[in-house]
């Protein structure tokens, strides 16, 4: 086999391989003399059927068998003798010439074939311990504890029967029917729906046109849903809904006190309070460690400046073009109504999807180099992660999916992997903790670089909002169901 490099061009690799036509007919022979034993030939004894009636009967088909195994076998040992890493699987060209092919397979020309593939960048390694970021660390005040405790406890309060007219703080009870032009539309409709006036839970304009109602009396109200309403066909669209009330209740004094823990699924106030301040250092810890990995990246993009992989880079920008472009339309959104043009856009997430690959590069490289590695364990647990988001009558389904391809597994340890380096890194690099205010750690980083900067964009910004709206599972008319009693965490989560 011979291997001649016929284009090496920054990360562009072309490699010319020829392979003689008396090295595919020993490969086939080969294959011939393993295949006699087997055959059961119709005329032939077991193990006595002539080479040349083998070779007739099947000789191209194990001539395109051995030509698949050089292609396979030849593309990695290629690879392993050059001491190189190719970014994606090599792209093979060969004849397109038909009468070309049939003489390969006869065993009559020579196989000739070139592989074109992209190199990893070699990456240098710096001193990281020079990276510093400044990490915004805010400490909870007992006084918000207290009032989200008090908000916690708030969804346990009870409901008195109400004889009067209906005010801001009473549950209302109540059936609706929403109509667009006459005609009613779908997720319009509920029956006994509870709704707390001036929880704000349904659209604007909605909960103010029930103060007043009292059970028995029914009412058209009519209001407008929101420019920027996640379900494009009823955004900005004028609605009337008929509307019957039930019953109208008003709260009960609401106390704080161990029966209120424990109504929420907690033996005593103590603990409640001691779920909740978690849960709010949590989220807190949650926007600080974001804050300080988009620090980090910013500082990792600024030290590490190379080529990135120009297959890589598309691969990359097909991938957010795509969600872009998707979110935008289920917003009913246009980049013109972003304040930018489609070229503008491409651009910047042109630029965005070379700053991953090359930050993607680095940290694969930190990590491997520190020997960081993602568990069975962790895999595993973000597996089932991902499987209980699908209902449960698919479940199986997915898990089998996830198990069986590769590519797909690989998809759910990246991220596992990534959060692992920044860890590593976090304990590498300087770190300077500030103590801020609330504000400060909650301000958007509009004069942000790199990344953070990018997610600013206007087209981003819309597609991430609608892309929220439409996860969030938000039905047409109310943004959430009426207030239930639940577990303390799960409304601190909220």
């Amino acid at each position: 086999m011979q291997v001649t490099e016929t284009l090496n061009t920054g990360l562009k690799r072309q490699i010319k391989v020829i392979v003689p036509a008396s090295d595919l007919e020993a490969k086939l022979t080969e294959r011939l003399f393993a295949a006699k034993d087997k055959a059961r030939i119709n005329g032939f004894r077991p193990g006595k059927v002539p080479i040349q009636h083998l070779r007739k009967m099947y000789g191209k088909s194990f001539m395109a068998e051995v030509v698949n195994e050089i292609l396979n076998n030849s593309t990695r040992s290629i690879l392993e003798e050059r001491g190189e890493k190719a970014a994606m699987q090599p792209e093979v060209i060969m004849t397109e010439d038909e009468a070309e092919a049939e003489k390969i397979l006869a065993g009559a020309a020579d196989f000739e074939f070139s592989l074109e593939y992209e190199v990893l960048p070699e990456i240098e390694q710096k001193d990281l311990s020079t990276l510093k970021i400044t990490r915004l660390v805010y400490d909870v005040p007992e006084e918000e504890v207290n009032e989200h405790v008090e908000q916690v406890a708030n969804s346990a309060r009870t409901y008195e029967e109400k004889k009067g007219k209906a005010e801001q703080g009473d549950k209302v009870t109540f059936d609706y029917l929403g109509k667009i032009d006459g005609e009613a539309f779908e997720g319009g409709a509920a029956e006994d729906a509870d709704l707390v006036l001036g929880s704000n839970q349904f659209i604007p304009g909605f909960e103010d046109q029930l103060v007043g109602l009292k059970a028995g009396e029914e009412k058209v109200i009519t209001v407008t849903f929101p420019e920027q309403y996640p379900a494009a066909h009823l955004a900005g669209k004028e609605a009337t809904f008929d509307i019957k009330v039930k019953a109208v209740a008003k709260p009960a004094e609401l106390e704080l006190n161990d029966e209120v823990a424990k109504q929420l699924g907690l033996e005593s106030l103590e603990k409640l309070r001691e779920v909740v301040k978690g849960q709010i250092e949590s989220q807190y810890g949650a926007v600080t460690r974001q804050k300080a990995k988009r620090q980090l990246l910013d500082a990792l993009d600024e030290a590490y400046k190379f080529e990135a992989p120009s297959k890589l880079v598309d691969a990359e920008f097909n991938n957010i073009w795509a969600q872009v472009n998707n979110d935008l339309a289920r917003a009913g959104r246009t980049f013109a109504d972003e304040g930018t043009t489609e070229i503008e856009a491409r651009n910047e997430y042109q630029r965005l999807a070379e700053r991953r690959v090359r930050l993607g590069l680095v940290l694969a490289d930190i990590g491997e180099k520190a020997g960081v590695q993602v568990t069975d364990e962790e895999l595993q647990r973000a597996l089932f992660d991902q499987i209980r988001r699908v209902p449960a009558s698919q479940q199986q389904q997915v898990y089998e999916f996830y198990r069986s391809n590769p590519n797909a597994l690989a998809s759910i340890r990246a991220p596992l992997f990534e959060e692992k380096v920044v860890d590593h890194l976090l304990t590498v690099i300087s770190v300077d903790d500030k103590k801020v205010s609330k504000d400060e750690l909650l301000a958007d980083d509009e004069e942000g670089e790199g990344e953070a900067k990018e997610e600013k964009k206007p087209a981003k910004k819309a597609a991430s909002k609608a892309k929220a709206a439409d996860e969030a599972g938000e039905g047409e008319v109310k943004k959430k169901a009426a207030p239930k009693k639940k577990a303390a965490k799960d409304d601190a989560a909220e």
